[in-house]
């Protein structure tokens, strides 16, 4: 074949049309970039990027989640467990700020659900069996494992159930108040020489929290208290009065609260019970 020949045909197959997959609707992606339809009037419409404020706090908590490990890693268990409690915070504000400026996204949804998964599940797990549990060898990490299953099976039926349950309630123990319950312990104890009756108690919080988080106990949400209409002037005293008690020991307060929300679903759900099953007694 000539080079004559060979020229010919490199510029005939140069001319000839790329042949697209893409339909009409798809525009094209830059490499790294991030694009999610929304609707807009009712119509979809496709936009590049994420939104800056919420997920930068997302961010926030996840570092939070991988300083308390890096924290416990250390042995330093008191940071550790503060760290969970500011991830906490931030969790909070993240959903909120989106709300508030209207910067919802499906990515974030998703950036959130991971963040949350290092931040409630790893991280307090982590902090429980570096602190305590280490020492029962099979029977330590055993337990840890639950609780870090149990937090991921709650965050992903929690993921599946937006919009078909009642939001005045959780379904099962919620994953940050889960992970208050363990740094809180973690918190409280931090200082105590390692002792029998003290294991005992971080098997029971952290496997009896992993498996709160996936049963089907009901949990008051709070999401029904309008904070944004007008309250009674009382009610900013009992804030600082909750804030006071709070900072005389946050340890301890934190621990304590955080307890009795997890117990209140089963003592909740055992009276419901008793109270059904005096109903059919009484037909």
């Amino acid at each position: 074949m000539t080079d004559e020949r060979k020229d010919t045909e490199v510029g005939s197959s140069a001319a000839e049309p790329e042949i697209s997959t893409r339909s009409a609707g798809e525009c094209d992606i830059e490499p790294g970039e991030v694009v999610e339809e929304e609707l807009v009037e009712g119509a979809p419409v496709r936009k590049k990027g994420i939104y800056l404020l919420p997920n930068a706090l997302t961010t926030a908590s996840l570092f939070s989640g991988f300083y308390a490990i890096v924290s416990a890693a250390g042995g330093v268990f008191d940071n550790a467990a503060i760290a969970i409690f500011i991830s906490m915070i931030l969790d909070g504000l993240d959903g909120r700020v989106a709300r508030m400026t209207n910067t919802q996204s499906k990515f974030g949804e998703e950036y959130d659900s991971l963040a949350d998964m290092v931040a409630f599940g790893v991280a307090p797990g982590f902090v429980a069996f570096f602190w305590s549990l280490n020492g029962l060898d099979k029977i330590g990490w055993a337990i840890t494992f639950i609780y870090v299953a149990g937090t991921a099976l709650r965050l992903a039926r929690f993921n599946t159930q937006i919009g078909s349950v009642d939001k005045k309630y959780f379904v099962g123990l919620p994953s940050p108040a889960a992970a208050a319950c363990v740094a809180g312990l973690v918190w409280c104890f931090h200082a105590f020489e390692p002792a029998a009756w003290l294991t005992f108690l971080t098997i029971v919080v952290v496997g009896g929290s992993g498996v709160l988080m996936v049963s089907n106990v009901l949990y008051h949400s709070f999401k029904d208290l309008d904070l944004r209409g007008r309250v009674p002037f009382a009610a900013i005293l009992l804030v600082v009065l909750i804030l006071v008690v709070i900072a005389l020991d946050p340890a301890t307060v934190l621990f304590s609260g955080f307890l009795v929300y997890a117990l209140s679903g089963p003592v909740r759900a055992l009276f419901r019970g008793k109270s059904r099953r005096s109903a059919k007694v009484g037909k």
